[in-house]
């Protein structure tokens, strides 16, 4: 018996075995998984989120003009809402603004020249600005909300069609993207918060400028003042001329030669008027800009040069610490334009001019700035072309540095050089006989200017030369108040050797809008 019992057992595997092969040789048997609930829904609206996001990214973008700037709306999915508004090349700055799934992507592509001009030369339209940006973003929304609509139902059903297979399940997915979105635009709106533009959050280059808003919030209480300002500019700088005729201390002959120095510009629109007013009032012969016209260097800030060909006046430039190489090569093709660089010097209304553009480029962050001894070089190498002109025959009257330490160089081998850079004005006669004539911002700081607790006046100077010397006979202090004031003055002053003994005149008297002095 107990032989027998693994005899048995192993008879009953031998047929355990036989019956699953038969079984496992008869039909087959397919089983239908159905999906559950929970499961269905999360793949229905991972299929609405992402197609409406596809569509707004691909057609949900609206071009429209906002006042003088043309902007980019958008719409995009978000957890925390708010806005967000890219201002290339400074970064951007984020608005709490609304609490909803979505946000508003405001990008500024471009100020656009001509409106912007048409704003300069006809301050009386600046009263009607607020309006006419409201409507212009009325207009926007409303366009970008309809293409919004279109785009994520689009999208949505696009999607929904391609993983479904199905026309009812993708037309599902379109309604609920348009309702997802419908509820979204009522959350905005019931959350609106219109103060989030005084608490605004700056990335990029603007992180390091937070003081603009407060100091924009004062400049807009006196926004009256500054408007007039601007409406009486060229008739300001028409009086001062005149005042500026009278001075006994020094009267310009016909045949003087005149040259207006202007600096650091900074991307100030105004300063082209301006120029230009001063061109056409002193009779300027020739424009000297001693860098830093731009503020980063940037192609996109290229198009603020085109009015310089229609100024007047030949303009002969060097590159400051804010104008890159891209900024020099563009200059370099525009008419009546002289680019100078490494020592080079061209004869302009009779003046035989050199200049060296500036060793550093300070936007560039990836580059530590070399600081004077870069400067100190730079000068040394201009000096050494200055002396080469001189042996040459073809001596050089006016030399030109952005950086003062560079022009310092040049001391004893040209009897006048001039720098900017330091947005304040010096006047020194160096120890070898050279004279140099810083000039402060031509541009008022530019966007430096809401910067400061004071507006930074705008500054430009009108050097007389003798037409046949060609030496420095006298020049003009020309002095505007910055954003939000309304001064304007003009101090003439001459140098010891023309006028032994004389001191700087009395400034002529402040010039009121209204005409007063």
């Amino acid at each position: 018996m107990a032989r027998e019992a693994p005899e048995r057992i192993r008879a009953a595997l031998t047929r355990l075995q036989r019956h699953y092969r038969s079984r496992n040789t008869g039909p087959t048997i397919t089983l239908v998984h159905t999906p559950h609930p929970w499961a269905r829904a999360l793949g229905l609206a991972t299929v609405v989120l992402l197609g409406a996001w596809l569509g707004l990214l691909i057609v949900g973008s609206v071009r429209t003009p906002v006042g003088p700037m043309d902007t980019s709306m958008t719409l995009r999915p978000s957890l925390s809402g708010g806005t967000k508004i890219n201002v290339s090349p400074l970064g951007a700055l984020e608005l709490d603004s609304h609490v909803a799934p979505i946000r508003l992507d405001v990008d500024v592509d471009q100020l656009d020249p001509a409106r912007s001009q048409a704003l300069v030369e006809h301050p009386e339209r600046l009263s009607g600005l607020q309006d006419e940006v409201a409507r212009d973003v009325t207009d926007g929304t409303t366009e970008l909300a309809v293409r919004s609509c279109v785009a994520v139902v689009s999208g949505a059903t696009a999607l929904g069609l391609a993983v479904y297979r199905r026309p009812r399940r993708a037309l599902a997915a379109g309604g609920l993207a348009l309702a997802l979105l419908a509820a979204s635009g009522v959350s905005a709106y019931a959350t609106w918060n219109p103060k989030s533009v005084l608490e605004p959050k700056f990335s990029g280059l603007l992180s390091s400028a937070p003081s603009v808003v407060g100091n924009a919030r004062s400049i807009v209480t006196e926004f009256d003042v500054y408007q007039q300002e601007l409406a009486r500019l060229v008739t300001n700088v028409t009086k001062l001329y005149e005042a500026t005729s009278t001075l006994p201390t020094y009267q310009p002959d016909p045949r003087t030669m005149r040259v207006l120095h202007v600096s650091d510009i900074h991307l100030n629109p105004a300063s082209w008027h301006i120029i230009g007013s001063l061109v056409e009032q002193y009779g300027i012969d020739v424009i000297i800009d001693s860098g830093d016209t731009m503020d980063h260097g940037t192609a996109a800030e290229n198009s603020f040069l085109d009015p310089i060909p229609d100024l007047g006046a030949p303009y002969v430039w060097v590159r400051g610490n804010h104008d890159s190489g891209t900024t020099q090569a563009y200059l370099s093709r525009l008419e009546n334009v002289h680019v100078l660089d490494d020592g080079r010097a061209v004869t302009v209304a009779g003046l035989r001019i050199a200049g060296i553009g500036d060793p550093q480029f300070t936007p560039d962050r990836s580059v530590v700035a070399a600081g004077d001894p870069a400067e100190r070089m730079a000068g040394i190498r201009f000096a050494s072309a200055l002396r080469d002109q001189t042996r040459a025959g073809t001596p050089v009257d006016i030399a030109i540095a952005h950086n003062p330490v560079a022009a310092r160089e040049t001391d004893g081998v040209v009897p006048l050089v001039l720098a900017g850079h330091v947005h304040h004005r010096e006047t020194e006669l160096l120890k070898q006989g050279t004279r140099l004539k810083v000039e402060g911002s031509t541009g008022g700081g530019g966007l430096r200017a809401l910067q400061n607790q004071k507006p930074e006046k705008v500054r430009a100077s009108v050097l007389y030369l003798d037409r046949t010397t060609r030496r420095l006979q006298a020049w003009d202090e020309i002095t505007l108040g910055g954003l939000g004031l309304t001064t304007a003055e003009v101090s003439r002053h001459l140098p010891d050797e023309n006028a032994p003994g004389a001191t700087p005149s009395p400034s002529a008297p402040s010039v009121t809008p209204s005409g007063r002095r």
